[in-house]
């Protein structure tokens, strides 16, 4: 082992093998910092170019990239309060906040503090159970996995704001959607009306962007004010790095977390920020300031997050078993370069696997300074008023949902879930509630008819089960704590502080109105989830029907307390209201602002999306700024040639419209 050692290292410090883990940095931050792509789609990116190369350098390039992306990523995360990728969603909750606040560098630098964090520790767990970790990873059944998937829903009770019961169903909704399409057990149709587009499901990145993207970018046009208001960028980034270490337990327990999360194959990317938020909240004495702008709920998910692909790359390594979406990509460039995960990647290939688990603390190290250096003039971006920022947002996240599934009726889907997350935001249901049920939706109904097939009901009284059953209960328990009644009483926190009371908006029958709309049609959501799974197989219907049938209870009791108008009950929450009486609220509607989403949708479908988005750009800029005529064709020029350039370098491609059947159009109009 130790002759391994010193053959990893010499490696590790070869002048090429350090230029390709470099280039696998850089690259790795350019597709993080880009919303909704991530690292599957960058890992595509370089395997064209793998072809030929020196294995070790070809995977200090991939390693790279695997090691920065989650870095990368929180730029969007933090500055526009929308997730890069799936392992950042938790990082919005309280990065964007922070940056409203003006303290984004502050979120910035203890983000990427937390992250260098996260990285090294993945590693070093990495270089020293790879050995170990085989008999460890083998002992988990569906059983226990399935239960693994419990517990990250069992963090709902974090996430559900002001009613525990909003929370759950939220969450619930979310596993509805995630069970659109083909049942996993029985391939039966599920909820997907008809629609050729939905029998495969509706993709992560979509419901990412459509939940947190469409609703804050429409809020932040209606304001037509700056992300955040200028302040100092200095004492807020070196406070950022003071807060990591301040809460090093923290970010060590959340490692260790991510990276035991990371092993377990096929759990661990959309769901492990999400656990180690929860973690946070729930071991904080007073956690009322969370989703408010707390730096611990930036500092636990980004520790978790980059943590993570040291655990993932143990069962991609040991067993070929994909620990992530990145790194099926990852296992196929190593097969690609002709080489066999497995058990000799603990034998004759051993100098290998620690090449590969020091590149990525390396790489972690080094992808953290490098950001370091950007977060200050990034940070800066949020106090440029977003009138100016929007459009190219705008685009950029309807090209990357887009590339989900290259079909137009993508950017369809985004815009309706966008009018989902509007309305969930507006009366106060928690989206992350329901991000986390779509995100392990899938994980749950799977490990569930697995375990039922190998072991019937009797598998809830396996150890293992019982074990992680009573974190999950735990986990629960401690959520309860400092909140909020259903009643809308004011509790004591654990250090016998009052917890601020929430704003509670809609007493009158009229201003109830829109709420008790909206909760009727989620009624009649579940009540369709009811009918459409009764007449399907056991296996098919099993978690579809009971979680629907349980939603329908909670979302009937919601229904009633709002249309009895119980005073001060907070099922009675409009933020709108809320914010009218609180006087920060303008009096204008958003629904303009979601009109310009409209607006580019419907002239992608009839000019394809490059002429729309310059017509777009140029028209939205003209109406809602004052730079004039030629710097709006400047901007929209600059704007439409970096997404020219990026769809090229990155093979993705544009939605076409009806002009495009119909003329042959040059690149990259066609």
């Amino acid at each position: 082992m130790l002759e391994a050692m010193q053959s990893a290292l010499v490696g590790l410090l070869a002048v090429e093998h350090f230029a390709f883990m470099l280039l696998g940095i850089v690259v790795g931050l350019c597709v993080g910092i880009l919303p909704g792509l991530g690292g599957i789609a960058g890992m595509s990116l370089l395997m064209p170019f793998i072809y030929g190369m020196d294995p070790v350098s070809a995977l200090a390039m991939l390693v790279g990239m695997v090691a920065v992306i989650p870095t990368g990523d929180t730029f969007t995360s933090v500055l526009m309060g929308i997730p890069g990728s799936s392992a950042s969603q938790a990082t919005v909750l309280d990065g964007f906040p922070l940056a409203k606040k003006g303290q984004a560098a502050r979120a910035l630098s203890a983000a990427f503090s937390a992250s260098l964090l996260g990285g090294v520790f993945g590693a070093i767990m990495l270089t020293g159970f790879v050995v170990v970790a085989k008999p460890l990873i083998l002992s988990f059944t569906t059983a226990e996995l399935f239960m693994f998937a419990l517990l990250g829903l069992s963090v709902v009770g974090v996430l559900a704001g002001q009613s525990i019961v909003r929370g759950v169903v939220a969450c619930g909704l979310g596993l509805m959607v995630g069970a659109i399409g083909a049942a996993p057990a029985t391939g039966e149709s599920r909820f997907d009306l008809g629609l050729e587009y939905l029998q495969d499901g509706i993709p992560l990145v979509i419901v990412g962007l459509g939940l947190f993207a469409i609703p804050e970018i429409a809020e932040l046009i209606r304001r037509s004010r700056p992300i955040a208001s200028p302040g100092g960028l200095g004492s807020g980034w070196l406070q950022g790095v003071r807060d990591t270490f301040r809460n090093w337990f923290l970010a060590l327990r959340c490692s260790a977390l991510g990276t035991f999360i990371g092993a377990i194959p096929g759990l661990g990317g959309g769901v492990v920020d999400w656990i180690a938020y929860g973690h946070a909240a729930q071991t904080t004495k007073d956690p009322s300031g969370f989703g408010k702008g707390e730096i611990r709920g930036v500092i636990a998910p980004e520790s978790a997050n980059n943590a993570l692909q040291g655990g993932a790359l143990m069962p991609t390594l040991l067993f070929g078993i994909p620990g992530s979406g990145s790194m099926a990509v990852f296992l196929g460039g190593m097969v690609l370069l002709g080489m066999q995960p497995g058990p000799s990647m603990v034998t004759g290939d051993l100098s290998l696997t620690y090449t590969i688990a020091w590149t990525l603390a390396f790489s972690s190290i080094i992808g953290a300074v490098i950001c370091f250096f950007l977060a200050v003039p990034i940070a800066r971006l949020t106090f440029v008023p977003f009138n100016l920022i929007a459009p190219f947002m705008i685009m950029v996240i309807c090209f990357a949902a887009f590339q989900a599934r290259r079909d137009l009726t993508d950017l369809l889907v985004l815009f309706a879930i966008g009018i989902v997350g509007i309305f969930l935001r507006r009366f106060g249901w928690p989206r992350p509630a329901f991000l986390i049920g779509f995100v392990l939706s899938s994980q749950v109904e799977n490990y569930l008819y697995q375990a039922l097939q190998f072991y019937g009901w009797s598998f809830v009284q396996r150890p293992g089960v019982l074990i992680i059953g009573a974190l999950a209960i735990v986990s629960t328990l401690m959520a309860l704590r400092s909140r909020v009644s259903e009643e809308g009483a004011v509790e004591k926190s654990a250090r016998g502080e009052e917890l601020q009371q929430p704003a509670l908006g809609g007493g009158s029958a009229a201003e109830r109105r829109p709420q008790i709309v909206f909760a009727v049609l989620l009624l009649a959501t579940f009540i369709y989830g009811v009918l459409n799974s009764a007449p399907l197989s056991f296996l098919g219907s099993v978690f579809p029907f009971y979680t629907a049938a349980l939603m329908v209870g909670f979302t009937a009791y919601i229904v009633m307390m709002l249309s009895v108008g119980r005073t001060g009950h907070s099922a009675h929450f409009d933020q709108e209201l809320a914010a009218r009486a609180q006087g920060t609220h303008d009096g204008t509607s958003i629904w303009p602002s979601v009109g310009w989403f409209v607006m580019l949708f419907g002239m992608t479908a009839l000019v394809g999306f490059i002429i729309a988005v310059s017509i777009f750009i140029t028209t939205f800029l003209l109406a809602r700024t004052r730079l004039g005529l030629v710097r709006s064709l400047i901007y929209t020029a600059l704007s439409v040639g970096f997404m020219s350039i990026l769809g090229h370098f990155l093979t993705l491609d544009f939605p076409a419209g009806l002009l495009q059947h119909y003329i042959e159009l040059p690149w990259p109009l066609k």
